[in-house]
């Protein structure tokens, strides 16, 4: 899935500080470190999913992360909105590629759980 290309080409700016110097000349704001909600700032959000979000989609490609400016846009605003509580954790797992619909059994309901917490320590660096 492509939101989880974007996941992994978002946490790539904490690890990779020749990417991070790149990414924070493209977007002319910021740190270039986007690696999570709490590295992603106001306006490295408005950045990225604004006019830079298809020079961003190009970057990454050339850094070998395949995705497009709209999916881009959908990570960010999936940040954006969990982070101003209006998309529950499951909907957030659900956006980033969790399976929809099968939280019905103890089984599925842990399997989503756990989806959702390692999304949120890895992508977002939350605990709970």
């Amino acid at each position: 899935m492509a939101t989880s290309t974007v996941l992994e080409f978002m946490r790539q700016t904490a690890e990779n500080e020749a990417l991070r110097q790149q990414l924070e000349a493209l977007l002319g704001v910021g740190d270039g470190n986007i690696s999570s909600e709490s590295e992603l700032d106001a306006e490295e959000s408005a950045a990225l999913s604004g006019d830079r979000a298809p020079i961003v989609a190009e970057f990454a490609a050339q850094q070998g992360f395949q995705f497009s400016a709209e999916d881009l846009i959908i990570v960010v605003d999936a940040f954006q909105k969990l982070q101003a509580g209006a998309l529950s954790d499951a909907e957030f797992a659900a956006m980033m590629g969790a399976p929809v619909g099968q939280v019905t059994t103890p089984k599925t309901r842990s399997s989503a759980n756990r989806i959702t917490r390692f999304l949120k320590k890895t992508y977002l660096g939350l605990d709970s």
